[in-house]
C-alpha cells in the first residue's frame, strides 16, 4: 500500500520561512518524479514544484522561482520544499505527489500523478 505523508505545514508571519516534507512508502521511491502542488480554498490544485528521480532535474512555477527550492533524499525516502519569503498569496493546502511513469521528462500536469499525500496546510499571514 504507497502512503505519502506530508508534514511541515503551520502558521507564518509573511517573509518567514517553512519546511515541508512528505515521507513515501509502500513504493520504490527512486523510480518516482515528485511533485508539491498546492490548493487555495475555491481554487483549482496547482503546481509548484517537481524533482525528477534522480534528483538532477528540477522545475518551478514562476510564482515561486527563487523562492521555494525542491530536494529529495532517496536514502530516507522524503522530499522536501523549502519555503522561503512567504507570502499570503502562497497560503494554500500543499500535497505531494508521485509519478511513476519513466519519462524523459518531469510534468507540471496532476492528472499525471498517480499517487498523492493528504495535504498539510501552509498559512502566511500579513
Amino acid at each position: 500500500q504507497v502512503k505519502l505523508v506530508e508534514s511541515g505545514g503551520g502558521l507564518v508571519q509573511a517573509g518567514g520561512s517553512l519546511r515541508l516534507s512528505c515521507l513515501a512508502s509502500g513504493l520504490t521511491f527512486t523510480n518516482y518524479d515528485m511533485g508539491w502542488f498546492r490548493q487555495a480554498p475555491g481554487k483549482e490544485r496547482q503546481f509548484v514544484a517537481v524533482i525528477k528521480s534522480s534528483g538532477r532535474n528540477t522545475d518551478y512555477a514562476d510564482s515561486v522561482k527563487g523562492r521555494f527550492t525542491i530536494s529529495r533524499d532517496n536514502a530516507k525516502n522524503t522530499v522536501y520544499l523549502q519555503m522561503n519569503s512567504l507570502k499570503p498569496e502562497d497560503t494554500a493546502v500543499y500535497y505531494c505527489a508521485a509519478d511513476s511513469r519513466f519519462r524523459p521528462y518531469i510534468t507540471r500536469d496532476p492528472h499525471l500523478y498517480d499517487y498523492w499525500g493528504q495535504g498539510t496546510q501552509v498559512t502566511a499571514s500579513s
